[in-house]
């Protein structure tokens, strides 16, 4: 089908399903088109719990999923692509995780959204890159675990004083092979660029940073901003969708290689078959999920 057939026909089923699309930031930049809401993790997040919607179609990657279900757990939540994972994720288990606590006793666990149902469950709060120090400062405590991003982990240290962040050795590939050397390169070509990077990175790169923040606090400070060029520091897709919204600003993606292959493994054709067929339908054992929530709703409750 052509495109706009695949669109109207998309929009149709929504309404005829009472479904809504879930979009994150990271997707091809067509699934924007089809989308009710876009945007990071919290933001969704907060769509997910909030919706009136029979049917989630969430155009994300696995975990995302999940804490819809967990959310929503009355609603059909479908992921278009089960292929769709998250390396970061994938990084720490269950087993995993209670090891890590028992090295560290008594110590509150905060885990990045970024992670599986059970490792939340295990959690004493979540937090996504946009509120994770603000998760951390309601704590009102000396010390925190951080799963499973150790580059988030030591940029909320970096910015909380007094409060140490122990951090386990996950991190997301995308964002953790990005080097000082790619940012002085760019900054050589582009010398009045702003560089807009993502938490996900490295220290060393955060520190080079003008402006250091989630996607959409990214977004935000580039739409708000009266520079007018800026070296994108995080997944191609913000770049795509910056291009689209500011047509006055100038856009370089820090390299060829941030891409996250998950993400952009969902098409409008599989949206489409998704509604149509109610493929593919995400559940979370209740024992779980239930815990969980718990975990999710913390971090839901705390300001970005």
């Amino acid at each position: 089908m052509e495109k706009k057939e695949l669109t109207d026909k998309i929009n149709k089923l929504k309404k005829e399903k009472n479904a809504i699309v879930l979009a994150h930031t990271y997707q091809n930049i067509e699934i924007d088109e089809v989308a009710d809401f876009s945007g990071d993790s919290l933001y969704l997040s907060r769509q997910a719990a909030k919706t009136d919607a029979d049917i989630i179609v969430f155009a994300g990657v696995y975990f995302m999923a999940e804490t819809a279900k967990i959310l929503s757990p009355n609603k059909t939540v479908l992921l278009p692509n089960v292929k769709a994972g998250c390396d970061m994720a994938d990084k720490i288990n269950l087993k995993q995780l209670r090891e890590f606590k028992a090295q560290y006793p008594d110590i509150p666990v905060v885990c990045y959204v970024n992670s599986t149902a059970e490792v939340k469950s295990e959690s004493d709060i979540c937090c996504t890159s946009a509120n994770a120090v603000n998760v951390v400062k309601s704590l009102n405590t000396k010390e925190v675990l951080f799963v499973p991003d150790q580059n988030l982990g030591s940029y909320v240290e970096s910015q909380l004083e007094g409060v140490k962040v122990i951090t386990y050795p996950g991190y997301c590939p995308i964002h953790h092979r990005i080097t000082t050397q790619d940012i002085e390169k760019q900054k050589a070509l582009h010398p009045n660029a702003k560089i807009m990077v993502h938490p996900e990175c490295k220290k060393q790169v955060t520190q080079l940073a003008d402006f250091v923040g989630s996607t959409t606090a990214i977004i935000k400070s580039v739409k708000e901003s009266k520079d007018k060029e800026f070296i994108i520091v995080t997944e191609k897709g913000v770049v795509q969708r910056l291009e689209r919204d500011c047509l006055d600003k100038k856009f370089i993606l820090i390299n060829e290689k941030a891409v996250c292959g998950s993400m952009k493994l969902l098409h409008l054709e599989d949206i489409y078959n998704s509604l149509k067929n109610n493929e593919f339908e995400i559940n979370v054992n209740e024992a779980i999920a239930q815990k969980a929530r718990i975990a999710i709703d913390r971090m839901i409750k705390v300001n970005a």
